[in-house]
């Protein structure tokens, strides 16, 4: 296992404590936008692209949890940081959670986003069939069979520029970088380990997710001892883009900011 090392980007407050943000499967850094005028009057926020993704390198498939988390880890020693607040959506949010599990004492605490913890049988078959259409028709046959799962109708019809965005970032994940996080979900084995967990966690999932379900992130709660979980209403698989203003509510508390936000 060997860490390669990520595009990431710093921002926010110099001296505040550092908030790492990780990128979900075929998204890129780009994806917390949303979220960066809340987050940076607060953190030192690092964002990354996942290996594959973005402007990082594509190491030879397949890839491993322990090749994701060892990667964030590696970030956050580039840029000298012991201790992090971790938020993570899906791929990433799964990362953060081998990252918890693995060095507990690196972690404060956990925002974990429509992610799961393990992968029964019809997960790993919706890989497989998602790898079909990787190979028939490319990355971007993938997209057009993803976007109505990540984004509602009234997003999508509202805020097209969200959804261009996204296209945008889920066209520049390499063919490769594709194959080899979508054999690291296939190995994904993190629930039956959740009891040991030792970081303050919150769950945020979103109420009409059929990626990662409220009932399966319920199920990671009860598991994971002191933990929360918060359900965004209507909300589908990218919460914090179909629902910004309500994501962002759900972690004020989590990640001890002040309640002066107001929606927009």
């Amino acid at each position: 296992m060997t860490a390669v090392t990520l595009h990431s980007i710093v921002s926010g407050r110099e001296n505040a404590p550092v908030l790492l943000l990780l990128n979900s499967f075929g998204a890129t850094h780009r994806m917390w936008d949303p979220q960066m005028s809340l987050l940076e009057s607060h953190y030192r926020v690092i964002r990354c692209d996942t290996r594959g993704h973005g402007e990082s390198p594509t190491p030879t498939p397949p890839y491993s949890f322990d090749d994701l988390v060892a990667d964030a880890f590696a970030v956050l020693d580039r840029h000298n940081v012991e201790t992090a607040t971790v938020m993570g959506l899906s791929l990433g949010g799964m990362t953060g959670l081998g990252m918890a599990l693995a060095a507990p004492e690196r972690i404060n605490s956990l925002v974990c986003c429509a992610a799961r913890a393990d992968a029964p049988e019809p997960f790993v078959q919706n890989w497989h069939n998602r790898l079909g259409m990787l190979e028939r028709g490319g990355v971007e046959e993938v997209w057009n069979n993803t976007v109505g799962m990540w984004l509602g109708e009234e997003t999508r019809r509202d805020h097209p520029e969200r959804e261009a965005a996204l296209r945008e970032s889920f066209l520049n994940t390499t063919e490769d970088g594709y194959r080899g996080c979508a054999h690291a979900l296939m190995g994904l084995d993190y629930l039956r380990h959740l009891g040991d967990m030792k970081v303050p966690t919150l769950f945020i999932a979103g109420e009409n997710d059929m990626a990662a379900p409220p009932d399966a992130m319920r199920a990671m709660k009860e598991a994971c001892p002191g933990s929360e979980l918060a359900v965004v209403p209507g909300a589908k698989h990218i919460v914090n883009i179909d629902s910004p203003c309500d994501f962002n509510v759900a972690v004020l508390d989590t990640l001890g900011l002040e309640r002066g936000y107001q929606k927009a």
